[in-house]
């Protein structure tokens, strides 16, 4: 039997406020809200168009020899995105996937259920990865690194399971020039929605008040979420 947290989609006014002041909680409480809905959100599916995306990725930083790998570990997977479609392209034939938020690990495992894949998952933070040493040929991460508190922390942890050899490529990273024109971009829609949708003739549009409620404070911690941005050269430099 799973000993998992269990995932909270619906997190209180209270909730939020707390996480203001932790990261680590902030980002369980806004990726359990989004993990129903992230797919969708972000355009995410598990066919040619993605499978492609990643293996090019992937290839464009190791190439591909010594694919399948026996075993590769997706650190902060989110709903699977980056290790489901490269499992797919053929890069691994057993994965894991780890992220603190129990409702992404649960969406991860749905998808690697659908789609036939041999994955299993743990609730996990990216600072102790719950796995032994050498146990990983390859680890994965795509849009993870910027919501870690303690990235070499992190990173080092990443050694620590990887096989002697063994390889790990992370993609997806923001940038500070991306950072903020997404940024701008995000206030802007919101602002204009708002907006909008207070004209009488068109107020239909408008949410119910308990889920524009709800979104406000998922909003709230979307600000807080996302910890760092980087410049290239300095993250490999970490590396």
């Amino acid at each position: 039997m799973s000993t998992d947290p269990v995932p909270n989609p619906h997190a209180t006014a209270e909730q939020v406020e707390a996480a203001r002041h932790d990261r680590k909680l902030a980002n369980v409480l806004y990726h359990d809200w989004e993990a129903g809905s992230y797919d969708e959100k972000w355009s995410i599916s598990y066919d040619e168009r993605c499978i492609t995306y990643a293996a090019d990725r992937f290839r464009l930083v190791a190439g591909d020899a010594g694919w399948p790998y026996e075993r590769a570990l997706e650190l902060g997977s989110g709903t699977g995105f980056f290790l489901l479609n490269l499992m797919q392209a053929g890069l691994a034939t057993r994965g894991s996937v780890t992220d603190l938020s129990p409702g992404m690990v649960a969406a991860a495992l749905r998808n690697a259920e659908h789609l036939g894949l041999d994955v299993d998952g743990k609730v996990a933070d990216a600072e102790r990865i719950p796995y032994d040493d050498d146990t990983f040929d390859v680890v994965v991460g795509h849009a993870v690194l910027h919501h870690i508190p303690d990235v070499e922390l992190a990173l080092r942890e990443v050694l620590r399971v990887l096989k002697p050899g063994g390889r790990f490529v992370f993609a997806g990273e923001p940038t500070r020039i991306g950072d903020a024109y997404a940024r701008r971009l995000g206030q802007l829609t919101w602002k204009a929605t708002t907006t909008i949708t207070r004209i009488p003739a068109l107020s239909g549009w408008r949410r119910p008040q308990a889920e524009l409620d709800e979104s406000s404070r998922a909003a709230a911690l979307e600000a807080v979420v996302d910890i760092h941005v980087f410049d290239p050269a300095e993250l490999e430099d970490t590396a």
